[in-house]
């Protein structure tokens, strides 16, 4: 036996299934404590969102629940985690501290001042993702920076087989801890239903989840983004769920999903700039309009455009958004509005249950045409013929704009196209029951591309 008592520190693992970490100390240790230390530094922070927090607290108190099962116990701690981390060192006489891997910037240097001021053996484990951002290169030993040809390499990759729930973890008595917060959230928070979502999900929607994901008036997601983001569910476990389904296109589009956030992950760790500006620097002088007022009025759902108003405002109220409305709306806000992608990701990352940095700044660097993709900047999502593709009834829209439930389908994605008199007679008067358009759509388009090709770097 190596250790007699080890610290396992939980921070994006919160979970006992397939938890690396845990498992490892618990091979190499007479006992183990974990270990949850709550940063005011990160709860303080700006683009933490009140709604992730509370889907956190109760993440944390089922965690609990789980190792009590098991004869252990959660220890909270509420400070700095080198200063927390290092005290309950000294309590408890622990010699080795054992955390999943870090991928974001600030993360990794937190994790590097731990391991540097602490005298404890550190020991880094593999949970979070299935794909190293290592272990993906071309064959020049370079990181991929394109997802397709990264994908072909990706799904030949021999991914580990998920370990099963200790059925016992041996925790010393009497470590002291604080109380577990608790929050308020729409979602069901825990490892449990995340394993419950899992189920349900290989179930029923993906076996068409290449089709129906695309409509958001649709179940066709799999609503599983906030469990990985927290790492309640691992993504072991889900890659080996969705391969014990017949093969199917839905099938294959979720793994997809997959690889996709591997992908972002590993920009993110071979490519730090990107926490805080352009994948390709030139898009760095871009010069952004940022009017406030247009901010403003995207952020309320009040542009004017109906798919794009839907969408915000389901963020809102829910803290969650369907992806293809996702990339609707960030178009929407970089495109038609001028505005800096930042600004955008920023408010996305306060809102989002599932808010991640890697997949939020790939997904906003994507639609603002400044990351990755090999598709250049002139890509331009048109609100109207995407709401039309999308939601063709306009069963989404009428959810989260109630005012429009009187607009026909023929003119629910464009209600400006209906005479005064025809909006009077169906009590949906522009600017009066629902706003009118903040900007025209092909007005700014042209403005748009104008702006990007000023840069000579498309």
């Amino acid at each position: 036996m190596q250790h007699q008592t080890a610290l396992v520190w939980f921070r994006r693992t919160l979970r006992l299934d397939d938890n690396n970490s845990l498992l490892t100390a618990l091979a190499d240790s007479a006992s183990v404590i974990p270990v949850f230390v709550l940063d005011p530094m990160i709860l303080s922070h700006p683009d933490t969102g009140a709604r992730r927090v509370a889907f956190l607290y109760n993440g944390l108190r089922a965690l609990d629940a789980a190792l009590r099962e098991r004869g252990s116990y959660l220890v909270l701690r509420h400070g700095n985690p080198t200063e927390e981390l290092g005290r309950l060192a000294e309590e408890s006489g622990a010699t080795a501290l054992y955390y999943s891997q870090e991928y974001e910037p600030a993360g990794r240097a937190r994790d590097a001042r731990v391991c540097t001021t602490l005298r404890l053996e550190s020991n880094a484990c593999l949970d979070h993702l299935l794909s190293e951002p290592e272990s993906v290169k071309t064959k020049t030993a370079t990181p991929y920076t394109v997802f397709t040809p990264y994908f072909r390499v990706w799904q030949e990759q021999a991914f580990a087989v998920p370990r099963s729930t200790p059925e016992r973890i041996p925790t010393p008595p009497g470590i002291a801890t604080e109380p577990l917060p608790t929050g308020s959230t729409a979602f069901p928070s825990g490892e449990l239903a995340a394993l419950a979502q899992l189920t349900a999900f290989r179930h029923t929607t993906l076996s068409h989840y290449d089709t129906d994901r695309e409509f958001p008036a649709e179940p066709g997601t799999s609503q599983l983004s906030a469990y990985l983001k927290f790492g309640m569910l691992s993504p072991r476990r889900a890659l080996e769920a969705t391969r014990q389904q017949p093969k199917s296109a839905g099938r294959d589009a979720w793994i997809r999903q997959l690889a996709w956030r591997d992908f972002y992950y590993q920009i993110l760790w071979h490519f730090p700039h990107v926490a805080t500006g352009c994948f390709r620097p030139p898009f760095d002088t871009i010069a952004w309009h940022n009017d406030e007022a247009l901010f403003a009025a995207w952020q309320r759902g009040e542009t004017g455009y109906p798919i794009v108003d839907a969408g915000m405002r389901q963020l809102t109220q829910t803290g969650w958004m369907h992806n293809r409305v996702r990339m609707i709306v960030a178009s929407f806000l970089t495109k038609d509005l001028l505005c800096d992608w930042r600004l955008g990701e920023s408010y996305f990352m306060q809102q989002l249950l599932d808010g991640d940095q890697a997949a939020n700044n790939g997904g906003w660097q994507w639609a603002a045409g400044t990351g990755t993709d090999a598709q250049p900047y002139f890509r331009i999502f048109n609100p109207v013929s995407q709401g039309e593709k999308f939601d063709p009834e306009g069963v989404y829209v009428k959810r989260w704009c109630p005012e429009l439930k009187p607009i026909p389908p023929k003119w629910v994605h464009k209600p400006w196209e209906l005479s005064v008199n025809e909006q009077a007679a169906v009590h949906c008067v522009l600017g009066r029951d629902y706003p009118t358009r903040i900007v025209e759509h092909s007005e700014q388009r042209t403005r748009a591309l104008a702006l990007y090709k000023s840069l000579n770097c498309g």
